[in-house]
């Protein structure tokens, strides 16, 4: 479990999923997975994140700073409102936000600085720093 606000967490995998169903014709695969730290000794690691990528066809490098800005989409009927969402959910939670390419070449989204719920019982979200 992680330390955030539940519903706003949500909107960011909603975006993301919507973002990647959006853009890829056929649908693609969509993964999501950990992000750990792994320590010298490769004893284990620890939660630094987590990441939500597909294998759809990708987002240009030269492109990557602009997705997340307001009103920018490369889908006719899209708002460009999905990833600058994500950015402001991120950032809200103190987070940290990247694009690069998939394991299977398309996007991938990894959002760092998460922190694990000290809580057992996550059922009461948590409010975002800053909010």
């Amino acid at each position: 479990m992680v330390n955030a606000d539940r519903g706003r967490l949500m909107n960011v995998f909603e975006n993301l999923f919507r973002n990647a169903r959006e853009h890829n014709e056929p649908a693609p695969v969509v993964r999501v997975g950990v992000l750990e730290r792994t320590t010298a000794n490769g004893d284990g690691g620890s939660l630094i994140g987590f990441f939500v990528e597909d294998d759809g066809d990708g987002i240009p490098p030269t492109e990557r700073d602009e997705v997340f800005d307001h009103g920018y989409s490369t889908n006719r009927d899209g708002t460009g409102f999905g990833l600058a969402i994500v950015e402001e959910v991120v950032k809200a939670h103190d987070w940290s936000l990247s694009v690069c390419d998939g394991d299977d070449g398309g996007a991938r989204f990894e959002i760092t600085g998460v922190e694990l719920s000290s809580r057992p019982d996550d059922s009461r979200p948590t409010q975002p720093s800053g909010n």
